[in-house]
């Protein structure tokens, strides 16, 4: 699939896209994420390995929109009010938030 990035034009293929990423190790994710081979990596960091730029060239949504059109599940940035509530419980309360409770008849 042939698309602008930075005002460069590439050609990006999925299987070509996940070769390029094997044995890359995610950076921590602060903005929006892309999921890879069941990896999850910050958006700026696929595109710098995928088209050799500076991250400041070009922006997150070019990389998103490319990776959505191949495919790939794209993430938005985590709400801020998201990450303090996952972080204020408990494992056992996040467990029970996410499994819900059990339904008695």
């Amino acid at each position: 699939m042939r698309c602008i990035i930075a005002g460069f034009p590439f050609d990006l293929v999925k299987s070509e896209v996940q070769d390029r990423m094997r044995g890359i190790k995610p950076e921590a994710a602060t903005g929006q994420t892309v999921i890879i081979s069941r990896r999850t990596y910050p958006v700026k960091q696929v595109g710098q390995i995928l088209t050799r730029q500076d991250r400041r060239d070009f922006t997150a949504e070019q990389i998103t929109r490319a990776m959505t059109r191949l495919g790939f599940t794209c993430r938005p940035t985590p709400t801020a009010a998201a990450v303090t509530a996952a972080a204020a419980l408990s494992p056992l309360q996040a467990a029970v938030a996410m499994l819900g409770t059990p339904a008695y008849s």
